[in-house]
């Protein structure tokens, strides 16, 4: 049991994850949390920032280029996976009994946030964490147009690594000591998303709320 919870603690720690891993696990990482179900839980955001924090102190010891290039390739296919997971599987996800790693709820949200915003719910959930494992799912579940689908996939994709990795990577290269203040950065990171979804879901709730007034 202790090596399960050592295990999960270090896929939680993005400073760790960057300096033994390296850029290969970096991209699985991203990989799985775009789009497999069981990765929600996994650091995105933050890994993104830091990851181009590392960079552009070389303590990372890859090319900016090729860091976005990989991250970027990952969180397209990430997502990929799952359209195509909801696409062919979607009953079955939707008839699925809640568990530790997954549960109904993460769908209903991510479906308010598509009813909310639309198609482009999928630019901006990939700054939602949870949501943005879900939406690519969803989309696939709803059989949205692979073509359109994948506008939006690579377009959200871009943005979402552009602005992190090369913002990390710019403060990196001109604060360096930055690199000090790690810990500070994955507060303000959980800070951040933290009350974004609380706030998404309450605003979902109350709007829910209402239009069941209104029924009524």
């Amino acid at each position: 049991m202790d090596q399960i919870i050592e295990f999960f603690r270090y896929l939680l720690n993005s400073e760790e994850i960057i300096q033994t891993g390296g850029l290969v696990l970096i991209t699985l990482i991203i990989f799985i949390e775009n789009g497999v179900i069981f990765g929600f839980f996994l650091p995105g955001d933050y890994l993104l920032f830091l990851s181009g924090v590392f960079a552009g102190t070389r303590l990372l010891d890859v090319s900016l280029w090729l860091l976005l290039a990989c991250i970027f390739g990952a969180a397209v296919l990430g997502s990929l996976t799952g359209y195509l997971t909801g696409y062919f599987a979607g009953g079955r996800l939707q008839n699925r009994p809640d568990s530790l790693l997954f549960k109904k709820e993460y769908i209903t949200n991510t479906r308010v946030a598509f009813e909310k915003y639309g198609t482009s719910a999928l630019i901006v959930a990939r700054f939602l964490p949870i949501v943005r494992t879900f939406a690519p799912v969803l989309a696939g579940l709803i059989h949205m147009d692979f073509r359109r689908f994948m506008l939006y996939n690579v377009t959200g994709g871009a943005i979402w690594v552009v602005t992190l990795v090369g913002g990390g990577f710019f403060f990196g290269e001109q604060f360096p000591w930055i690199i000090n203040y790690v810990h500070w950065i994955i507060i303000f990171f959980l800070g951040v998303t933290t009350f974004t979804v609380v706030r998404g879901y309450l605003n979902a709730r109350r709007e829910r709320r209402a239009e069941k007034a209104k029924l009524e």
